[in-house]
C-alpha cells in the first residue's frame, strides 16, 4: 500500500482538471465563433445570386436536366485541362499527346457550348457555385 502513495495521487478515467474544462470550454466558443464566420462569409458572398438547382416543372425538366449535366461535364473539362497543362510542366507527356489531349479539350468544350446553346443556355449558366472557394469561373 505505501507504493501507491508515493506514486502521488490517482487520476479517475474520465475526470478533468479545472484548467482541461476551460480549455475544452475555450475551444467550443472559438469553434462556434469560426462556423458563424463561416456562415456570414457564405452569406455575403451568395447574397443576390439564385442557386442552381433542378427545376421540376415539365415545361423546364429538359432545360434544367441540360444544364445540370452540361454544368458537371464544363467542370470535369476545365479539371482535365488543368491536368493537362501541370503534366506538360512537368515533362511527362510527349509532343505528341499534349497535342491530342489540346485537340480533344477544344473539341469537348465547342460540344459543351454547342449543346448549351441548342437549351438556350448561357456559358455563365454553366457555374458552379463552391462556397467559400467562390464561382468556378
Amino acid at each position: 500500500m505505501t507504493a501507491n502513495r508515493e506514486r502521488g495521487p490517482r487520476k479517475r478515467p474520465g475526470r478533468r482538471t479545472r484548467g482541461e474544462g476551460q480549455k475544452k470550454s475555450r475551444a467550443r466558443r472559438v469553434h462556434v465563433r469560426e462556423i458563424d464566420s463561416l456562415r456570414e462569409e457564405l452569406e455575403r458572398r451568395t447574397a443576390g445570386l439564385t442557386p442552381a438547382r433542378w427545376n421540376a416543372d415539365p415545361e423546364e425538366v429538359q432545360r434544367s436536366v441540360a444544364r445540370l449535366v452540361l454544368t458537371l461535364m464544363e467542370f470535369l473539362r476545365q479539371l482535365f485541362e488543368k491536368q493537362t497543362i501541370r503534366r506538360m510542366e512537368q515533362g511527362t507527356l510527349t509532343a505528341e499527346e499534349t497535342e491530342k489531349l489540346g485537340v480533344a479539350l477544344m473539341r469537348l468544350e465547342e460540344t459543351v457550348r454547342d449543346l448549351a446553346g441548342r437549351f438556350g443556355l448561357s456559358p455563365e449558366e454553366l457555374n458552379l457555385d463552391l462556397g467559400p472557394l467562390g464561382r468556378l469561373r
